[in-house]
């Protein structure tokens, strides 16, 4: 019971975007507030010490080869507002939108982007990375992780960066037809494995998806993002131990 509680309180903040998880203490991304110090800020953040925690570097020569079924994807519904919650840029979403994986449904709460690149893939970091998170009936999460590299402009941030705001705990209106599909890649093979939450309260049994290949984002659209947060916002990659990791 208390594991599901704290999901669900998880995918209740994520869905809210507060800087403070569960009402936990602060925490930053630098010092003494920082990923090294998260477990022992508040007993609400225990779970960062865990043996099962997010990101992770994927390395593809030891990933397990496996016939992984495709993700059921139904992003129907449009955003709603994006906002600033200081630790990342968030766009939520009305209800409707669903992915299916293991028979199960989850509905798509919110997606955020991390610079540089949370997860690793074969120690490569990426300019930015994106989490679409869902959370199912019994708010048990499931995380798509899309990584961006620089290219061509992305038209849906484009959309979302005229309204993105620039101070900490603003929110502005989306207004438009703007869907989740808008920064899905082309090809939706993907790597698996467990994990968790990435920021406090590091809720472990999240279900992850990373996407194998990358989406572009604009140079100028990179340094915005950077210059908006004004200092990384990614937490560093953990120790995989005994999890597979299936490709």
């Amino acid at each position: 019971m208390k594991k599901f509680a704290a999901l669900l309180a998880a995918a209740s903040i994520l869905a809210g975007g507060s800087a403070y998880a569960s009402g936990g203490g602060h925490w930053t991304y630098s010092g003494n507030t920082g990923p090294d110090h998260w477990a022992t800020l508040d007993s609400k953040f225990s779970a960062c010490a865990g043996m099962n925690q997010s990101p992770i570097n994927i390395d593809t020569k030891t990933a397990i080869e496996a016939q992984l079924d495709a993700v059921k994807i139904n992003y129907t519904s449009s955003s709603t507002e994006v906002l600033n919650n200081g630790h990342a840029i968030q766009v939520n979403f009305a209800k409707g939108s669903t992915i299916t994986i293991d028979n199960t449904e989850f509905e798509l709460k919110q997606y955020h982007l991390h610079y540089p690149s949370e997860n690793t893939i074969n120690g490569e970091s990426f300019p930015m990375e994106l989490h679409l998170v869902h959370a199912d009936k019994n708010g048990n999460l499931a995380v798509i992780g899309i990584m961006f590299k620089e290219g061509a402009a992305n038209s849906q941030l484009a959309a979302v960066w005229k309204k993105m705001p620039r101070k900490e705990g603003e929110k502005n209106a989306l207004s438009g037809d703007l869907k989740a599909t808008g920064v899905l890649p082309d090809s939706k093979d993907y790597y698996r494995f467990n994990g968790s939450l990435t920021t406090p309260p590091c809720s472990e049994g999240v279900r992850w998806i990373v996407m194998k290949n990358p989406i572009t984002a604009s140079k100028d659209q990179i340094k915005e993002f950077e210059h908006t947060m004004h200092h990384p916002t990614n937490r560093p990659v953990q120790p995989v131990n005994a999890r597979p990791i299936l490709k």
